[in-house]
């Protein structure tokens, strides 16, 4: 089968881990992969498996959205014409060309699938939560004319169904990692850093990463002469909060770290993995402290409560975070053997339901469902 792939290779976020991720798996089962992506001209240094590249001009993107040039749908459309896929699976960059998607694949005669990541909070408790809301309704009237549409979480479809789009257009298909690289095993990062206890966060250090909410919460705590926090990413408030929570209070800002090797080495050694969002859809950083064994502390913001439910992990509310953390941290620092006892059900956890090949086995049959249902759907218009 020939997959018609369209995503974007950088800046790094979710959506470019994403599309790597998933392409890779496909190209390893066999599938012809074409990989559709905005570029603004730059060169692009990532390792990608071997595919055809088309590439869609665009006048600006971000981790958050993309702005594509006036001539990209037609140079999408001529692009599909060409390669004549199966079937197109866009990983949808919020971006205005993804309204117009449904329009070109019809008129192609080629099924269109797509996966909705923007991140949630279905309770509205946040300014944050009721913008990614307006993303949300903003989406749902053109959602309803994609023939599939993947969603992470059981929360994320039922807001949609309220929103208008087809129930059975949508399918709950959760993000998965690689459980046998995402692992619990040895490493000296704890050491190397003068840690016994080791807390970590892994993300974007920005608004609705709420990550001020945990250093507040770990200065307050004094944890610093034993324990370490330590900061995996980069972001827009690293500046500002850097000087104010430092290694005086045992918080080390380790920055973005490109290499995978080196960040399971940091989370094969952490006691503690923390996510305190306001926001979000499913976490992979998530995902894969779970799989390396570790106790994972996380907000109920999007599906990540329902990722943790019943034993996996501990699980916040979204307001009052610095509040609860500053109850928990302690608990956590002083009771390895229930740190412990969370790592193993988080591990069984991802086990369970989140593991790489099991997604993309639901992926398999998602898309010789939708396939069959479009050719169906054809003869009948005919």
């Amino acid at each position: 089968m020939h997959i018609a792939w369209l995503g974007k290779k950088s800046p790094f976020c979710g959506n470019v881990t994403y599309s790597r991720t998933i392409t890779n798996a496909l190209i390893e089962r066999g599938y012809d992969v074409s990989f559709l992506h905005f570029t603004q001209g730059e060169a692009d240094s990532q390792e990608w498996p071997d595919f055809t590249e088309v590439f869609l001009p665009c006048l600006y993107k971000s981790q958050v959205y993309t702005i594509p040039t006036l001539g990209s749908s037609h140079r999408l459309r001529q692009s599909l014409e060409k390669l004549k896929p199966d079937l197109v699976h866009a990983s949808l960059t919020l971006s205005p060309l993804d309204f117009r998607l449904p329009e070109i694949c019809r008129s192609l005669n080629i099924p269109l699938v797509a996966t909705f990541h923007p991140a949630f909070d279905k309770k509205l408790r946040n300014l944050k939560s009721s913008t990614q809301l307006l993303t949300y309704q903003l989406y749902a009237p053109f959602l309803a004319h994609y023939d599939r549409v993947i969603v992470f979480s059981r929360l994320q479809r039922d807001l949609l169904v309220r929103l208008g789009v087809p129930e059975e257009t949508l399918a709950v298909i959760p993000n998965g990692i690689d459980e046998s690289k995402y692992s619990p095993g040895q490493s000296n990062f704890k050491e190397s850093i003068g840690a016994e206890r080791l807390f970590v966060y892994q993300g974007r250090v920005s608004t609705e990463k709420n990550v001020e909410s945990l250093l507040k919460a770990w200065k307050h705590c004094e944890l610093g002469e034993t324990s370490k926090l330590v900061i995996v990413g980069d972001g827009p408030l690293v500046s500002s909060l850097k000087p104010f929570y430092n290694k005086r209070h045992g918080v080390i800002w380790f920055g973005f770290v490109a290499n995978e090797e080196k960040r399971i080495e940091i989370l094969r050694a952490a006691d503690v993995f923390i996510l305190p969002s306001l926001v979000e859809g499913l976490s992979l950083s998530l995902l894969e402290g779970m799989g390396c064994g570790i106790a994972c502390v996380a907000t109920d913001a999007g599906a990540d409560g329902e990722v943790l439910e019943d034993g996996a992990g501990v699980v916040l509310k979204t307001n009052r975070v610095t509040a609860q953390l500053k109850t928990l941290l302690p608990v956590l620092e002083e009771h390895p053997e229930l740190t412990k006892l969370l790592g193993e059900k988080a591990r069984a956890r991802v086990l369970d339901r989140y593991t790489l090949q099991n997604n993309i086995s639901q992926l398999e049959i998602l898309y010789q469902e939708a396939i069959k249902s479009y050719q169906e759907s054809l003869m009948n218009r005919n």
